[in-house]
């Protein structure tokens, strides 16, 4: 009789457990999809600390979880700008065709780091990423989406520049750029589990001088492809991932991808990339921490 009522009380404590984790995977997935939404980017940034930490999933079993949801959610934000004509198609297949070969190299690499390390590299690229996206908030050009034109003598010349009506000037060397760009990205997919937009967004902003609203829609274009190419490396070297995890978190993500692009159409670039750079601190600082004590 003992024996039964101690099987009973375990068999309502895993339920008990069952329901939070599925709350907290549905609940997490919703702010991964919400800054998705509202940014093109940082649901990767989002995905890895709320597993390890609010779940307490291993390190690299949260890399997979959180390509495979953060693409699924990206997927579901992607379609409609790519119908509605937000999403730069030339730009991004370059992007996404050298990210997806670059995720196979992060995926072996990651294998290779200690996991607080990778934590702790994750952090220092989330601060690295945010001070850039801030520090360029201050520079209209970047924030319209038009270059200057070649024949300014104060042109950046490490990006690619626009015409006045601003259709990219797609030269080799600016193939080139967004290639290398591209395949860093795909690598830190791989590395750090991430869809890549943490990245992306502020290189076609800054590289490319794309207007972020639209940087947003062919960022989430890209992370579809690049966290395609990131789950299948992730799976290929052996590492697990949790089909049911990763599903309630794409199911939540598609609530919050709805909620986070109805915001950003509310607010003007500047205001959005400083949103998007104060939220990466946030967790970068918040990383940084828990990698330390622990």
């Amino acid at each position: 009789m003992w024996d039964g009522h101690d099987a009973f009380e375990n068999a309502l404590e895993s339920m008990r457990r069952f329901r939070v984790m599925f709350g907290l995977a549905i609940l997490f997935g919703c702010i991964v999809g919400f800054a998705l939404g509202l940014t093109g980017g940082g649901g990767g940034v989002f995905a890895v600390p709320l597993l390890v930490y609010g779940m307490s999933i291993a390190p690299r079993e949260a890399v997979g979880i959180s390509l495979a949801s953060v693409g699924g959610t990206a997927l579901f934000g992607a379609v409609p700008r790519l119908i509605h004509g937000e999403v730069e198609l030339r730009t991004g297949l370059l992007f996404a065709i050298a990210g997806m070969m670059g995720a196979p190299v992060g995926s072996y690499l990651s294998s290779l780091v200690p996991e607080t390390a990778l934590l702790l590299m994750f952090a220092v690229l989330m601060l690295v990423v945010a001070y850039r996206m801030w520090a360029k908030t201050k520079d209209p050009s970047i924030v319209s989406g038009v270059c200057n034109s070649e024949a300014s003598m104060e042109r950046d010349r490490s990006a690619c520049q626009r015409d006045e009506d601003g259709t990219l000037r797609l030269t080799s060397r600016c193939a080139r750029l967004l290639v290398l760009v591209g395949l860093m990205t795909g690598v830190l997919s791989g590395l750090f589990g991430v869809g890549g937009g943490f990245v992306i967004v502020p290189a076609l902003v800054l590289f490319s001088g794309m207007e972020i609203h639209r940087a947003v829609g062919t960022s989430l274009f890209v992370i579809v492809l690049v966290s395609v190419s990131g789950v299948a490396s992730h799976l290929l070297s052996g590492n697990e991932l949790s089909i049911s995890t990763a599903l309630l978190f794409t199911t939540g993500g598609f609530a919050g991808m709805w909620l986070g692009g109805i915001v950003a159409k509310r607010l003007e670039g500047p205001t959005l990339q400083k949103v998007f750079s104060i939220a990466v601190v946030l967790v970068a600082t918040f990383v940084l921490v828990k990698s330390t004590v622990l």
